[in-house]
């Protein structure tokens, strides 16, 4: 979204520097919220897996005990016995904590991706207004959505994995060292080949990650435009290119996704190889051994299978790298939101009260959203408490741009806007707002009643205003005739309505306000002519008492305006009433007058 014609550059997070160790410690800092939980998942994740850890030392016990029967010695089958239920029990302890282990991640994984939502979300109340100009809809909610959902799939499932691989590999090499050093060494050639191969797919698995994501966003993004100009779309027979703009986004994802997949694919073969290759190794050596009597038949098998348990770990890392790496990309994508700049905070001593007389003074101010490039250039005017204000002029002229740094969704660059004699930034930024309504050419609406939708914003009020106000803007007998009056349901963005009836709950929200200040840009523009025809002098009546600010095509609507701001290329190159400039026979008589040739 463009104001003012000037073209900026999306900025979406894929430049920002990536440093995964800012990234992990980042995400720690949600973790640290639940560090009891943690840590008790922690304890029992070592519980469990030392327990299940002795299982191939007493396998290994037990084979010694068989073994033994070969030398002509009785076997002892009460040892076997005990050592037999000691392995049960073990087993059966490790597994009720593995199930209690499972449910505290996911309680805790839950806790921490609910906080991160409700930051992401708080962040898009208070986020520069420009990053939703200089970002796709579609890329924003699929970080709330796919990117947090990838976070939570890592915490729930990734970190019990970790801990319970990491806790394994150190149990499996000390048990290693006990059973046997010598086997260990050989072993050991094979294990820097794993982590090798592993760290280096990793790098190139999260660069990979990360570009998938951003591609997914912006399919995103491009399906949410497309999806809500359908009617555009097919008005003016563009389906087949459009299908075609879409299957290239998609292709361009798919491509992104497969080459993401393939490496993180590749991994786990390659390092599941090797460790075959390594209990080859140690399986030869210790055949050997055993036969010239260096090593007992069961200390193999014991060692045998804490191979197999250190080697399993290492192949699950390899293949838990992909989710990780994934989790990591999605992580920076929200941390890049979250490190948006907010909204300017309001200054030490700003007034904690709203406008009173509504005198609006713009002196030399100059705007743009690029620094190189101003839309407004030296603006100045003067709006008198209780005037109507009509800012009209060719589509880029500024005047949705002044509006804007009227209600302070912008700053500034040079000059002063003041209100009441008060610059604007000396009020706190809620109060001031407060004290404006507004009516926009494209209306929102959310899901809700009709009567939720009207009085939205004007918490202190009764049902009977709303309908007075409902009344007023000549939307009460349709309300009426709706299923259930003002209690009937509205889809999102109330799709289930047409725009005109839109706009005309949207008025009767304002009607409702009792702010000192107004600003309509095209507010009427849905609305067929009959019923703008209507709504005049309800219109006038919002009016009354109010300094206004009118943005309008059709100049017809703003004849009695006290003051008409004409602009053209970010400068106000005539103002006046409408008597003045049309005697005055320059610019705005020969736009006024082209509308009625």
């Amino acid at each position: 979204m463009n104001r003012g014609g000037v073209k900026r550059g999306r900025n979406d997070g894929s430049e920002v520097p990536k440093n995964r160790k800012v990234t992990i410690k980042r995400l720690w800092y949600y973790l640290s919220y639940y560090k009891k939980r943690l840590i008790i998942g922690i304890i029992l994740t070592i519980l469990s897996n030392a327990l299940s850890l002795i299982g191939p030392y007493l396998t290994g016990q037990m084979i010694n005990e068989m073994s033994v029967f070969n030398e002509g010695i009785d076997i002892n089958f009460n040892q076997i016995f005990i050592l037999g239920s000691l392995m049960i029990g073990f087993y059966l302890i490790s597994a009720l904590m593995n199930y209690y282990l499972s449910i505290a991640l996911v309680k805790m994984s839950q806790s921490v991706v609910y906080k991160l939502r409700m930051d992401l979300f708080n962040k898009m109340t208070t986020v520069k207004v420009g990053y939703f100009d200089d970002n796709q809809t579609g890329d924003i909610i699929s970080r709330m959505s796919y990117d947090i959902d990838s976070i939570a799939t890592s915490l729930s499932a990734d970190l019990m994995n970790v801990i319970t691989s990491t806790i394994t590999l150190v149990v499996s090499f000390v048990m290693m060292i006990i059973v046997s050093p010598l086997l260990l060494l050989i072993y050991f050639i094979t294990i820097p080949l794993s982590f090798l191969i592993t760290t280096l797919l990793s790098r190139v698995i999260k660069r990979r990650l990360r570009i998938r994501n951003t591609k997914l966003g912006e399919l995103n993004g491009f399906s949410e435009e497309m999806i809500s100009g359908q009617k555009t779309i097919q008005s003016y027979v563009q389906e087949d290119s459009i299908f075609e703009k879409y299957q290239e986004h998609n292709l361009d994802a798919a491509k992104k996704s497969y080459e993401a997949g393939y490496y993180s694919t590749v991994t786990g073969p390659s390092v599941n190889f090797i460790n075959n290759f390594g209990t080859a190794l140690v399986g030869t050596a210790g055949a050997i051994l055993v036969v010239f009597g260096r090593i007992m038949i069961g200390d193999l098998s014991a060692f045998m299978l804490y191979s197999k348990r250190f080697s399993g770990p290492i192949n699950q890392l390899s293949n838990l790298v992909a989710d990780i790496q994934s989790a990591l990309a999605a992580a920076e994508r929200i941390f890049f939101v979250l490190d948006q700049d907010n909204e300017k905070k309001d200054i030490d001593g700003a007034k904690s009260r709203g406008i009173k007389t509504g005198l609006v003074e713009f002196e030399k101010v100059s705007f743009g959203y690029n620094a190189n490039k101003m839309v407004l250039k030296n603006v100045s005017f003067q709006a008198k408490p209780g005037q109507t204000v009509a800012i009209v002029g060719e589509t880029g002229a500024g005047k949705t741009t002044l509006v804007n740094l009227l209600m302070r969704f912008y700053e500034v660059n040079e000059g002063t806007i003041r209100i009441d004699h008060i610059p604007i930034d000396k009020f706190q930024r809620r109060y001031y707002r407060k004290s404006f309504s507004m009516v926009l050419q494209d209306t929102w609406i959310f899901k809700g009643t009709v009567l939720e939708n009207i009085m939205y914003g004007n918490d202190n009020v009764t049902f009977d205003d709303v309908v007075s106000a409902a009344k007023k803007a000549r939307i009460h007998h349709y309300i009426e005739h709706l299923p259930n009056g003002y209690y009937t349901e509205l889809s999102d963005d109330g799709v289930n309505i047409s725009k005109g009836q839109k706009q005309l709950i949207v008025i009767a929200r304002a009607m409702l306000s009792h702010s000192q200040l107004l600003i309509l840009d095209e507010a009427t523009s849905n609305v067929d002519t009959y019923t703008e025809v209507n709504i005049q002098e309800a219109m006038r009546n919002l009016m009354k008492n109010k300094t206004s600010f009118v943005i309008a095509h059709r100049l017809s609507t703003i004849k009695n305006a006290d003051l008409i701001l004409l602009m053209s290329k970010g400068n106000i190159v005539e103002q006046g009433t409408h008597e003045s400039l049309m005697s005055q026979k320059g610019q705005y008589y020969n736009l006024f007058m082209s509308q009625f040739a």
